[in-house]
Parts: C-alpha cells; sequence; structure tokens
C-alpha cells in the first residue's frame, strides 16, 4: 500500500484531530464533516480497503467496531450514530487506507445516497 494522508497521520507527519489512540487503531474528526460528529477510525496496520482484509484481521476488524461504539459514545451519541465503511472507488473511496466513518448527530435517510 503506498503512502496516504491517514499513513502520514498514524506517523504524525499531517496533524489531526486525534479523539483515540491504542496500539491498533488511531480516531480523528473528519476535516469535511458530514454531520455534527464525524469521526473516522482506521487501523495503524496497512489495510487498502475492506475487500483487502483477510481472516487474519478479523479481531482488528472487530476492534474498529467497538472503538467506533465507545468514540460514539464518547462524543455524546451512544445510541443514535452510523457507521459506513466505502469499499472502492465507484462507491465513494477516496483515501485507499480501510475507514470507518462514525457519523452522529443529525437525522440520516435511507437508503443512503
Amino acid at each position: 500500500m503506498s503512502d496516504t494522508i491517514f499513513s502520514k497521520i498514524i506517523d504524525r507527519k499531517i496533524e489531526a484531530d486525534i479523539v483515540f489512540e491504542d496500539d491498533r487503531c488511531l480516531a480523528f474528526r473528519d476535516v469535511n464533516p458530514q454531520a455534527p460528529m464525524h469521526v473516522l477510525v482506521i487501523p495503524k496496520k496497512p489495510i487498502d480497503m475492506l475487500a483487502h482484509a483477510d481472516d487474519s484481521d478479523a479481531s482488528l476488524l472487530g476492534h474498529l467496531m467497538l472503538v467506533a461504539r465507545q468514540v460514539a459514545a464518547d462524543e455524546g451519541y451512544p445510541d443514535a450514530f452510523r457507521l459506513v465503511v466505502n469499499n472502492g472507488e465507484t462507491v465513494g473511496q477516496t483515501v485507499f487506507h480501510l475507514h470507518l466513518h462514525v457519523l452522529g448527530g443529525r437525522d440520516f435517510a435511507w437508503p443512503p445516497g
């Protein structure tokens, strides 16, 4: 996987408003928020997209979900948030480093656009 803006955030080459970090992942506020709460949760392991994760990543992927839940609660949205994972350019993935969008604080339509 090539250097991405997210790998540069992990390496502290680019600043970000970090709200959570542990040995496996990092969470920070999106610079172009689509909701009052819009945080990205990213693994420190370089995985370009969900389709390229493998069975050995199962624990990490579950951890990302649990961190997303904790971030939403810490931000004041314990019971009302949306998680979004884009997988591929045609569905809106622009940074090819796996990331979960954690969104809350407004109403969301279904189906998503």
